[in-house]
């Protein structure tokens, strides 16, 4: 799409006024139900953000799986992307890094083709990281990467990547700046916030001015300024002139459109939409130490739990100095691609719903459709020797479930799956004995509602028969009056 002044203007005319006032009516009584004070005054790039959320994200809340891309001096160190500041390194000596970052030509091209491989739909690529440097062909500072070590644009070439693979384009900025002079004295000094200030603000306007159609603006550490002496409302209301597709995160300290989890799958409050940031192992940046890989059904049961929670799941690479990206990620990728092909259709678009914990399962649903995704599978229980419950083998049993189930069937196969169900448990028999699919065994189960799931209404329902347990007064005793 050529992102041009007209294409903008074509955008916000689209939106309608009336459109911008019901949702913006709508904000601010969702504030003031979250504990703001009532009338407070919405700003109008907070209602701006509102009036066009629900158009902007609609492909995001489609796309649920994105890869995120740490790839910075730090990769040539090979020891985190803090190395930095975790070991000390001195900003004299660091700054050599940059004459030795020099990577292939066009790495990018590979990890956008993995991005589709593993059935990713988005990507994010940091264009700065806390070390300062910048991955683009900036005008404010020679510390980038066209006049050093790799002399050429890195994000203009991520940028064509994505684009050439179809994939959405995101690019990560850390508001953090250990290179900077004045990227900690601007907390204490009036002169040097101003000057910090407008050249992060200047940073942003370039990445969202040279590269087209950006759609998500990843900030991160906002440290160590507020928003109000970031100006972020400021900020954003430039991001959104120059882009008013975007969707922008809360990391500027502002709410933004969605929340960033890390490291951990923690569903934002219900309207909230949310996405967990993770590693492949436990570094961000290339680690060339850091074999403590996460396996493909670790990151099948992730992607489903975040998917459903009704969030995304954004998964890291940290690429080479070259470029080239860890035979360990690629491996793993490349796995969960394979079953996102065959299972897509229980993570793609699916919605937020309510279910009570499983061990051997996660579950998703669109609709009135529920996905039981089968991590761990039941197989053969001495039980189903003399316990009716689990006859005929193999049984996969949901307790709780409030929707009556209409039909059921593996997912990857389409073979129909024989099940009772009761005020208690739905009972899926006759399984095979072996999972007929890895990393996990998705089934489809179309039922006549919202397929909630609640172990705890059960408990009162139970009959008890008091199996074991003395008919005789409890107070009473043998041989006493």
């Amino acid at each position: 799409m050529n992102w041009n002044e007209s294409s903008r203007r074509s955008f916000l005319k689209g939106l309608g006024a009336a459109g911008a006032l019901a949702v913006t009516a709508a904000h601010s009584e969702a504030r003031v139900a979250q504990g703001g004070a009532a009338g407070t005054e919405i700003t109008p790039i907070e209602a701006q953000m509102a009036a066009t959320r629900a158009q902007r994200m609609q492909w995001w809340h489609e796309a649920k799986f994105g890869m995120f891309i740490h790839w910075g001096l730090y990769s040539v160190i090979g020891q985190h992307e803090w190395s930095k500041e975790v070991e000390g390194i001195p900003l004299v000596q660091y700054e050599q890094v940059s004459h030795h970052f020099k990577p292939r030509p066009n790495a990018a091209r590979e990890w956008a083709q993995l991005a589709k491989r593993a059935g990713q739909k988005y990507m994010v690529m940091t264009t700065k990281h806390h070390e300062g440097f910048c991955n683009w062909d900036s005008r404010l500072t020679d510390y980038n990467a066209m006049q050093q070590g790799p002399g050429r644009d890195l994000v203009r070439e991520y940028v064509e990547a994505a684009r050439a693979e179809g994939l959405r384009v995101g690019f990560y900025y850390s508001l953090m700046d250990w290179h900077h002079p004045d990227g900690a004295r601007c907390k204490t000094d009036a002169a040097a916030r101003r000057r910090f200030v407008d050249y992060t603000h200047g940073l942003i306007r370039e990445l969202l001015t040279h590269y087209g159609k950006i759609d998500i603006l990843w900030y991160d550490v906002d440290w160590p300024l507020t928003a109000a002496e970031w100006e972020s409302e400021r900020m954003n209301e430039m991001v959104f002139k120059l882009q008013p597709e975007i969707i922008v995160n809360n990391r500027n300290g502002l709410e933004g459109d969605f929340s960033t989890p890390e490291q951990e799958i923690r569903a934002a409050e219900s309207g909230r939409a949310w996405e967990s940031c993770m590693t492949l192992n436990d570094s961000w940046g290339f680690n060339r130490f850091d074999d403590a890989w996460k396996t493909p059904k670790t990151i099948v049961e992730n992607l489903a739990k975040c998917a459903g929670g009704g969030g995304n799941y954004l998964l890291n690479i940290g690429p080479k100095p070259d470029g080239s990206v860890p035979e360990e990620s690629v491996a793993v990728l490349e796995t969960v691609g394979k079953w996102l092909g065959a299972n897509g259709a229980a993570i793609y678009g699916t919605e937020r719903g309510q279910y009570d914990g499983n061990p051997n399962a996660n579950y998703t649903r669109r609709g009135n459709t529920l996905y039981i995704h089968q991590q761990f599978w039941p197989g053969h229980t001495p039980a189903a020797e003399w316990l009716p419950f689990f006859q005929p083998e193999a049984v996969i049993a949901i307790g709780g479930l409030k929707a009556k189930a209409k039909s059921a069937r593996l997912l990857k196969s389409g073979q129909k799956i024989e099940f009772t169900q009761d005020e208690f448990a739905l009972r899926l028999t006759g399984l095979p004995m072996e999972a007929p699919d890895q990393p996990a065994t998705v089934i489809e189960v179309e039922c006549d509602a919202d397929p909630v799931i609640d172990h705890g209404a059960m408990r009162a329902l139970w009959p008890r028969l008091q199996v074991g347990i003395s008919q005789s007064n409890s107070g009473s005793r043998a041989g006493t009056s």
